[in-house]
């Protein structure tokens, strides 16, 4: 190598944009080039353009919108849960896209940013997810717990896009799933409302250590990754708990 080449810049986040509106795209890869910390390598124009483009150009982070074309946001994300996992997946996402918020929790979705979000919203989403944590917008929890409470079924869409009135989280609500144990079950609800280890502590009068020792036995029995996984189950599962 000679005196002057550069080599990558490693410690940058490197994120793949996937949207298929032109104008929203070209905006994204603009806003987030500029971002510190993080560095645009490729922008797609629907899902299977993501999974491509993903393999070859091997993003720490995919920023995938949901209603796209031919392959929507919840297939790519599934399909890059199986080819290439270490990729997070940040959701775009409106208010009205219940339904494909809750199929892209099911599908491997760690973030959850709304298109109106800032830069340092977006800033943050990227950087936690590269890090391994998960970030859940709060409105998005927000819209989704107020569903909940109001009584809605989320039509869940499948790979394809299509939902059905009978699908969705409240599936088998009201059964405890046998492996967890009542006290499991009342930690995953308020990690589904939204609390902080501390939080659910201070609520159910014990110490984070015990909050997470529960959550670690949650884990181990569901067998998923993270809080915005768990949030997802908690959903189909029928043990969210609004308010």
């Amino acid at each position: 190598m000679s005196a002057g080449a550069e080599t990558p810049d490693r410690s940058e986040v490197r994120v793949l944009i996937a949207d298929d509106q032109k104008v929203v795209r070209e905006g994204l890869v603009s806003l987030i080039g500029l971002l510190p910390g993080i560095t645009v390598v490729g922008a797609a124009i629907d899902g299977d353009d993501a999974v491509r483009q993903a393999l070859e150009l091997r993003p720490d982070v995919v920023l995938m919108d949901l209603n796209m074309p031919r392959c929507n946001g919840v297939e790519a994300t599934s399909r890059l849960r199986e080819l290439r996992p270490e990729a997070a997946v940040v959701v775009l996402t409106t208010y009205s896209d219940d339904s494909w918020v809750f199929s892209a929790l099911q599908a491997g979705a760690r973030g959850f940013l709304t298109k109106d979000a800032g830069a340092d919203e977006i800033q943050r989403a990227i950087t936690d997810v590269a890090a391994g944590h998960a970030q859940l917008d709060p409105a998005v929890q927000r819209r989704l717990l107020e569903a909940l409470s109001s009584g809605d079924r989320f039509a869940v869409a499948d790979a394809r896009g299509r939902g059905g009135p009978g699908a969705g989280a409240g599936a088998g609500a009201g059964a405890l799933p046998c492996e967890l144990t009542p006290r499991e079950a009342e930690v995953l609800a308020h990690i589904a409302a939204g609390e902080s280890n501390a939080e659910i502590a201070a609520t159910l009068y014990v110490s984070e250590a015990t909050v997470k020792t529960h959550i670690n036995h949650i884990f181990a029995k569901t067998g998923l990754r993270d809080r915005a996984q768990l949030v997802g189950y908690a959903f189909r599962s029928g043990l969210a708990s609004p308010g």
